[in-house]
């Protein structure tokens, strides 16, 4: 069965795994996932036993997260009947300790996909699991479960920031847990390096050449006794057990002037070592190089829990090898789908939003330069009325960051949950006062103006909500509208459209319908609102060169 990567998969990942059309066994070589889980929240609440009243009323505020109910105790019993022995005997213990409330929730349902991604990845395959010190050692049990003590490799320490406001009666929590596993002793793994520190290259490289290059000395003997590296050279004796290098490398390094020869016959030859020719220093389990994002890089989409790209291109370069394939099951904004086509693998990624699916195209396009349909595809977005209809019905949120999708928008009044898989995603939309989406566009002396863009799912529609809009394009100010409908316009609706008038551009010449009315079926049709040429929302984002390596350190690799 072939393998379909290049694609972005809409939907709960324990659903999209469990199809063994879409992930058959032993298909991926490299996973990194980082799952939803806020740490912010009160730590003891994620312990409150949810049977009782007094937990219900605290739990009000976590609606949006993990929940022991139904779906979480079927998962348990699945995993306790139908898992493996090593697996069973976890998670009961577990329960035993934790109780049944939001964590041990939150254990079952990551347990449960940790099952399927052990199932997908291949026997050379590698697997990184994000986490922060909230779940990481529950999780580590589960992973040890799962994968096998053996097969446990490191726990990397990212530092992603310096400082933290929790630290005022305790250590301030400044870093995050990456679990590195394999599935079996035979894996890919390519050693990644950091750049010396400007201590270490003051202490040993403390010499210039005659073009500026910077160099140290080095001996040249060899560490174990080879009979071949056992000669004389220029009548230097060799050292006790010979030269580093055979008499052909030798006379290479002379004649490229990188020898050193001592004055006295009895001293050592010794060679030239160029800072710009080393890899660097071979990087460990403490990784302090690479920064969080900031507010102003070029990197971010507006992604709450967005990583920085340069974190992904290492992990990914460490344990894959150009052409293989990577899965992000939790993919949020995409960095890891980006890194991974930067670096020339094959990718796949799923998440259960259609906010992050959204991103991510305009990420893919802006970043990379490819494009849903022609580059790679989406499984599980309606492609036509019914199925618009039918997600409308299951999740009024999804759809409406579903259809602003198909106008180019950007979300407006709130941002995508976490939403437990299992469970459905909810949004905190707020009050977005009508507001819905937005699409700035470009006017007169580079200023930017916006398009509001609004969304109505149901039957009962009417003029009343056409000249809602109006009144909300006067308060905002805004020069233009879009109603995006489920099903077609009422008659008195279009009359009042007609009636909202036209907004002249100053910067484009021309005239535009100042309240238009787009039906889904219009926009799958491939029929577009009038607009000034718009300023995409993800554009200022820096573009990646696919072909450029990772950083300076890849050079050599």
């Amino acid at each position: 069965m072939a393998f379909e990567t290049q694609r972005l998969y809409y939907g709960d990942n324990l659903e999209v795994l469990r199809n063994y059309d879409y992930f058959p066994s032993e298909s991926v070589d490299l996973i990194y996932l980082d799952p939803p889980f806020n740490s912010a929240r009160n730590y003891n609440v994620l312990f409150r036993d949810e049977s009782g009243l007094d937990s219900a009323a605290q739990m009000e505020a976590f609606g949006d997260t993990w929940h022991w109910g139904r779906p979480a105790e079927d998962t348990y019993l699945t995993l306790v009947h139908d898992g493996s022995r090593s697996v069973a005997d976890v998670i009961t213990a577990l329960r035993s300790l934790v109780g049944t409330n939001q964590m041990m929730a939150y254990l079952v349902m990551m347990a449960a996909r940790l099952v399927e991604l052990h199932r997908v990845l291949k026997p050379t395959g590698s697997l990184y699991l994000h986490c922060d010190p909230t779940a990481s050692h529950y999780l580590k049990f589960i992973l040890d479960a799962i994968f096998g003590t053996d097969n446990f490799r490191n726990e990397i320490i990212w530092k992603r920031t310096s400082a933290h406001n929790d630290a005022r009666k305790k250590f301030g929590n400044v870093s995050d847990s990456i679990f590195f596993y394999t599935k079996s002793d035979e894996y890919t793994f390519n050693h990644q390096y950091a750049e010396h520190t400007e201590a270490y290259t003051d202490k040993f490289y403390r010499f210039t050449d005659e073009n500026g290059r910077v160099y140290r000395i080095d001996n040249i003997a060899s560490p174990n006794p080879r009979p071949n590296l056992i000669y004389d050279y220029k009548g230097y004796k060799p050292p006790v057990k010979g030269w580093r290098y055979s008499l052909e490398t030798m006379q290479r390094l002379d004649s490229e002037g990188r020898l050193i020869f001592p004055k006295s016959p009895e001293g050592r030859i010794q060679v030239k070592r160029f800072l710009d020719e080393m890899q660097g220093s071979v990087l460990g389990n403490i990784w302090d190089d690479i920064k969080p994002l900031q507010a102003n890089s070029k990197e971010r989409t507006g992604y709450p829990t967005q990583k920085p790209l340069a974190l992904l291109e290492r992990i990914i370069a460490a344990s894959s090898n150009p052409g293989d394939i990577m899965l992000d099951p939790f993919s949020g904004c995409g960095t890891a789908v980006t890194a991974a086509h930067k670096l020339g693998r094959r990718w796949v990624g799923i998440d259960i939003t259609h906010l992050a699916i959204t991103v991510m195209k305009h990420q893919l396009d802006q970043q990379l330069g490819i494009k849903v349909g022609a580059d790679y595809q989406v499984v599980g977005e309606p492609v036509d009325v019914g199925g618009a209809q039918a997600l409308a019905l299951q999740d009024r949120h999804q759809f409406e960051w579903w259809a602003i999708s198909l106008v180019g928008a950007r979300p407006s009044g709130g941002e995508a949950s976490a939403p437990a898989p299992g469970g459905r995603a909810k949004g905190k939309k707020g009050a977005d006062k009508g507001i819905d989406g937005f699409i700035p566009f470009i006017e007169k002396n580079g200023k930017l103006a916006r398009v509001i863009v609004s969304v109505k799912s149901g039957d009962n529609i009417g003029a009343a909500m056409v000249r809602d809009l109006v009144g909300t394009l006067d308060r905002e100010k805004s020069p233009m509208g879009i109603l995006i409908l489920l099903n077609s316009p009422t008659k008195p609706m279009l009359t009042e459209a007609a009636a909202a008038g036209y907004y002249e551009s100053e910067l484009w010449k021309r005239k535009y319908p100042r309240l238009q009315l787009m039906t889904i079926a219009d926009l799958l049709s491939g029929r577009q609102p009038e607009l000034p040429q718009t300023h995409n929302p993800f554009s200022d984002m820096e573009r990646v060169d696919k072909h450029a390596p990772q950083d300076k350190m890849d050079k050599l690799l």
